[in-house]
């Protein structure tokens, strides 16, 4: 296995890094072994409405008009 060194990080993103790591439960060094792995496996890396996106892409799609917004929104009413 190789070895790399990454000199003048950023301390912020040192620090994101540190609690991006704590928050999955990975060392910072497998935190950035997990980010390299999934940005280079052609997989996309995104949200739910990415995925979903990308799932039905291949069907097409239609864009839809958005209606114009003639009256002002309203607050919701909560019954009190």
């Amino acid at each position: 296995m190789a070895s790399i060194t990454i000199r003048n990080l950023d301390d912020d993103l040192k620090a994101q890094l540190r609690m991006e790591a704590a928050r999955h439960g990975h060392s910072m060094e497998e935190e950035v072994r997990v980010i390299l792995r999934h940005r280079f496996s052609g997989k996309p890396v995104g949200g739910l409405g990415s995925r979903i996106r990308e799932r039905f892409s291949v069907a097409g799609g239609e864009e839809l008009a958005l209606p114009e917004r003639r009256d002002a929104p309203r607050a919701p009413d909560l019954g009190e």
